[in-house]
This record gives C-alpha cells, sequence and structure tokens, in this order.
C-alpha cells in the first residue's frame, strides 16, 4: 500500500522522541511490562473523532521514549470511531492507520506489542462489520504468504481473541480456529512434525531419522517457476553452499530435503533429472502430510531451517533469512 503523511508523521515523531532524550537509556522489557499495569489509566480520555483516523495526544509528562512508543502503541485507536461502517471502505484511512500501527509494533517488546495487539481486535467488537474488517485485515498482513508484514507470533493473540468472541458467526470463527490450528503448528523453538518421505527409488525414510546439524527442508512441486526460481537461489548462494561445503564423510553440516506433496509422481519423477544431485529428493507417498495437516503449506515453496534435534530454526522462511543465520555464528 502506498504511504501517505501518516506513516512519515509516526518516522518524524519516533525520531524526534529519541534526539529529544538520546540520553536516556533503553527501558528493560521488565519496565515495559510494568507500563501495562495502569500507569496511563487515570490520564484523560481523548474524544473519538469521525470520518478519519487521529492520533492520541502523548501527554507531555512522558519523556521517556520507551514510554512514549508503548503510550503510543497501546492507546493508537483510541480517537477511532470502531461503530463508523463508512470507515471500512476507506482505506486511504484505516487501513493505512492499520499498516502504520503494525509497523510501530517493533518499537515495543513482544509482551507489550501482544497486549496491544488483543486490545485493539476487542475495540473492534463495538461493530459485527469493523470487527469482521479488522479480523480481515489481520489476516492480510499477519497470515498472508504474501504480505511482507507476514508475522504469526503476533497474529497468535489475535486469532485467541476472535475464536473466543461471540460477534462473529460460527462458519466465519471457524475459518480463524483453522488459522490458529496451523499457527500453533511447527513454531520456532518448537521440535517439527515428523513425517515420512519416499525417494525414487521407493526406499522410505523420516525427518527424524535424517542426521544432519541443519536440514533445510522444500515443499515444491515441479513446473512451479518460483520453486525453480529458488532452487537457482539456493544454489547461487555463497552462504548456503560455504555450509555444504563443510559437508564430509564424518559430518553432515546441512542436508537439503526437497518434498513433493501431491499425487502425480510420474510428473515428480519426470522432472528429478533437473533437480540438483547433491540435495535429497523425496515425495509424500501417503499424502500424510496434507491429510494430516502437519505442516502449513500456505503456498509452494514453502521454506523449514531445522537444526539436529529437528527443533524448527525458521519457519516458512525466506532464503535471505537462510542466509543471515549462516552468516551469523551460532
Amino acid at each position: 500500500m502506498k504511504r501517505n503523511y501518516l506513516t512519515l508523521s509516526i518516522a518524524l515523531f519516533l525520531m524526534l522522541t529519541v534526539a529529544a532524550s538520546c540520553s536516556s537509556s533503553k527501558t528493560t522489557e521488565s519496565n515495559q511490562q510494568d507500563a501495562l499495569t495502569g500507569i496511563y489509566d487515570n490520564l484523560p480520555v481523548e474524544t473519538i473523532v469521525t470520518d478519519t483516523f487521529v492520533l492520541p495526544t502523548i501527554p507531555s509528562t512522558i519523556t521517556d521514549n520507551d514510554k512514549r512508543a508503548i503510550f503510543l502503541v497501546m492507546n493508537y485507536w483510541e480517537r477511532f470511531d470502531f461503530t463508523n461502517r463508512g470507515l471500512i471502505e476507506r482505506p486511504e484511512i484505516t487501513e493505512q492507520a492499520f499498516v502504520d500501527y503494525i509497523n510501530l509494533l517493533d518499537y515495543v517488546t513482544k509482551d507489550v506489542a501482544e497486549a496491544s495487539l488483543r486490545k485493539t481486535i476487542n475495540k473492534a467488537d463495538a461493530d459485527y462489520m469493523m470487527y469482521s474488517y479488522f479480523g480481515s485485515l489481520f489476516d492480510k498482513y499477519f497470515y498472508d504468504p504474501n504480505s511482507p508484514f507476514r508475522n504469526e507470533e503476533y497474529y497468535i493473540p489475535v486469532l485467541e481473541e476472535i475464536i473466543e468472541s461471540e460477534i462473529l458467526l460460527e462458519t466465519d470463527r471457524s475459518i480463524y480456529n483453522f488459522h490458529y490450528e496451523m499457527v500453533m503448528k511447527n513454531r520456532v523453538g518448537d521440535k517439527g512434525s515428523n513425517f515420512n518421505y519416499t525417494l525414487a527409488s521407493g526406499q522410505t525414510q523420516s525427518l527424524y531419522n535424517l542426521k544432519s546439524e541443519y536440514t533445510l527442508l522444500m515443499f515444491s512441486n515441479p513446473g512451479c517457476s518460483t520453486c525453480a526460481t529458488v532452487t537457482q537461489q539456493i544454489l547461487n548462494s555463497n552462504d548456503i553452499n560455504n555450509a555444504l561445503a563443510l559437508n564430509s564423510s564424518t559430518r553432515t553440516m546441512l542436508t537439503i530435503l526437497t518434498l513433493y506433496i501431491d499425487e502425480d509422481i510420474d510428473l515428480w519423477l519426470a522432472n528429478l533429472p533437473q533437480m540438483p544431485t547433491k540435495w535429497i529428493h523425496a515425495y509424500d507417498k501417503g499424502l500424510e502430510i496434507t491429510h494430516k495437516r502437519l505442516y502449513d503449506i500456505k503456498a509452494i515453496p514453502t521454506l523449514y531451517l531445522f537444526d539436529k534435534d529437528k527443533n524448527v530454526i525458521l519457519k516458512d522462511t525466506s532464503i535471505e533469512a537462510i542466509e543471515r543465520f549462516f552468516t551469523t555464528p551460532s
């Protein structure tokens, strides 16, 4: 979405607050959490503004940079009229304000961001249509595979509020229930779901039995142009190839496993000669991953990075994130 003056005003606000008190040290996470316990509860309530979006006024008594950011994030929607359905049809106002809001979440701790997200979706329950609209915005920006703001960890607290709410119809809530089920699978730090994979030879192995310090799993399809592009990016990546170069007869630093999860095995077999020979290429013989919903595969290709114990390091990630991992001392 094209940025307007609102984005610029927030950026200027953040720069000015840093410049105004550059000598102050960054507050700890516990201090940011303390800001949620009622420090701002007795401040004057500002008037809701109709037909537009207006930022809250940060009290002059709050001079600490981090606390100003907390105040802005926690009170961002205080002047927005959630009962005005006309604002749903004004993306230059509402959706733009939403994009600016989720940009601000990076300036506070995860706990504060989650509290703000819960507060935001709960404020939207002033009207069924507005609640549904905000739910769709969170879905679009935090869950859609093409969103540059995709962040399942931020989506989780929103989903937890939505699936417990009674404002939406059951058919609508079922969609969010499914999203919640999927985002809770294979989270970063959790052990990845095990599955069996079958090689072209017919031999079947499992993810957990794959011995490698790191495993890069790529769900892909033959004939997928994006898959071909990503494959070439991996082949051209100095960082990934440097990791592969550490493989030896006594040590496997990195294994790249491509997995086909559809039914046309003849098509997959015909495409194998075009695939890198030093990678492992396999298919899901019983369509176990699809039937059991073991992984949330919103688009092809989908990339995961695991450690030696098959704990998830990167979920539904990018080549750039994988390269950053291998250039950072582990």
